[in-house]
């Protein structure tokens, strides 16, 4: 029975969070138990769990006398992550290059492999931006090459530290919420050149190069991310 519960509960959880990842559940909207209950054909309290849990990583939050909203993440909130990740990822990086195994460096090329697929149809089609659809596999496949990254660092203290603090998972969480328009055929081309920069490092097993590239390609990244969301703030003053 207690498995049962467990399972309902995850089942919510993963559906719930999905559903904030494509922005069905959309920056705060509020999240209502019973509703919730009967898309997914549970009772509602795996649904008040997942919910728990969602506000515990930071993605709800709740509101007394309101309910529970799905959060948005602001521009302080972001910046500040960003400062987190290259402290954090910079250092996860030169412990990569030391440790890194070949299937993890074949695995890192296929991710990159991938966004390069999506670069090509983008100037093919000169497109402006990535459709959802694009944006989505493009953000799996950020998300994953950081989570092999650190993996390979082989420091379980560090791991443990990045996971607690949630800076990978609220970043691309955050840029989620954004929306498919931040990917540009340009950021497209400059994210895949800097991480074939930081995957040829790591064959050469060069630990400082791989640091300082993965320090500038946050610092990149965060400059433009932070950019875009000041044009989305002027656009909603505006009207």
């Amino acid at each position: 029975m207690e498995d049962t519960s467990k399972n309902l509960t995850e089942y919510s959880y993963q559906y719930i969070k999905q559903q904030m990842e494509q922005n069905v559940l959309s920056p705060g909207a509020r999240l209502v138990n019973r509703k919730l209950a009967a898309e997914l054909g549970v009772s509602a309290i795996p649904v008040r769990e997942a919910i728990c849990r969602l506000a515990s990583e930071g993605f709800v939050e709740h509101i007394q006398g309101s309910g529970a909203f799905v959060r948005e993440i602001g521009r302080e909130d972001l910046d500040e992550l960003y400062v987190l990740r290259d402290l954090l990822e910079s250092f996860a990086a030169g412990e990569a290059a030391l440790y890194i195994t070949p299937q993890q460096l074949d695995d890192l090329q296929f991710l990159i492999d991938e966004m390069r697929e999506i670069t090509a149809l983008l100037n093919e089609r000169n497109a402006k931006h990535t459709t959802p659809t694009q944006f989505n596999r493009w953000v799996d496949c950020e998300t994953e090459f950081h989570e092999i990254l650190i993996e390979a660092s082989r420091n379980r203290l560090l791991k443990k530290v990045i996971q607690e603090q949630r800076a990978i998972t609220d970043v691309f969480y955050a840029l989620r919420q954004l929306k498919h328009k931040i990917i540009t055929p340009q950021s497209a081309e400059e994210t895949c050149a800097g991480k074939e920069q930081i995957l040829a490092a790591f064959r050469n097993r060069d630990a400082d190069l791989a640091r300082q590239i993965m320090s500038e390609q946050i610092q990149a990244g965060r400059r433009d991310v932070l950019a875009f969301m000041r044009k989305q703030e002027r656009g909603r003053n505006a009207t």
